[in-house]
């Protein structure tokens, strides 16, 4: 059975694989510019939570729609064989990353520390602020614009965003969004076949159960593959990943 139960504690997610990335940076703070790791102390800590208040959905795949092969891994840790497909050689070169990536078969995987800047959104603008990675966490959803995600995925996604929202609780409902929304006209992520009702019903479901509870309805029959397979409508809120 997918694990679907996940906390998180100073910025690492457990039940996950950490997969390290150089591709990140501190956020930046108005109050606390010079934050490090050594230095981090209880009140800052507070202080970074709080700022941390935007959750982004993007997808990706290498090379396109092929999936689960290690490429993503590699590209994120700058690594990727640029020999092995001829897609690599345009974007090998590109330093990127994503906090966490979820596969097509449910799996997680922790690229940077949630507390620290990955670097997934690129040009981006979210509710008149810009520069979205500095205040952002992003997931990659393995996948691509024109094909359905998988019931895993979403079962996954669910219960991440529920131990985020946890840890970050200044992460609402109407500031998770795709990537999509914070670059429109130049990122389409998660595209159109992601089906935000579904997910939208999953996670508000799960706001409404207590912590002992969300693991079992994470894994409810109830919900089973038929509920997210019609058409995702468009997220609601305004519509940025840069690779």
């Amino acid at each position: 059975m997918l694990k679907t139960t996940y906390k998180i504690e100073n910025g690492l997610l457990s039940n996950c694989q950490w997969c390290p990335s150089p591709n990140y940076n501190v956020r930046p703070s108005p109050d606390f510019n010079a934050r490090t790791a050594s230095n981090e102390n209880s009140l800052n800590q507070d202080m970074l939570v709080a700022a941390i208040d935007l959750l982004v959905i993007h997808n990706i795949s290498l090379p396109p729609a092929q999936f689960e092969n290690g490429y993503i891994e590699a590209f994120f840790q700058n690594c990727l064989p640029v020999n092995a497909h001829p897609y690599f050689a345009e974007i090998v070169h590109l330093n990127v990353s994503s906090h966490l990536l979820i596969t097509r078969s449910g799996k997680v995987i922790q690229f940077v520390n949630l507390n620290e800047r990955a670097w997934h959104a690129g040009v981006s603008c979210f509710a008149g602020r810009v520069n979205c990675n500095d205040f952002s966490i992003g997931i990659e959803m393995e996948g691509t614009d024109d094909l359905a995600y998988t019931y895993q995925q979403y079962q996954a996604l669910a219960a991440v965003t529920y131990a985020i929202r946890v840890a970050y609780p200044a992460i609402s409902t109407s500031s998770i969004v795709g990537h999509s929304d914070i670059a429109p006209g130049r990122k389409t992520d998660p595209g159109e076949l992601f089906n935000w009702p579904y997910f939208l019903q999953l996670i508000s479901a799960a706001d409404e159960t207590s912590c002992d509870d969300h693991h079992s309805y994470f894994n409810d029959p109830a919900f089973n593959e038929s509920d997210q397979n019609e058409t995702g409508a468009n997220h609601p809120d305004a519509k940025e990943k840069q690779v």
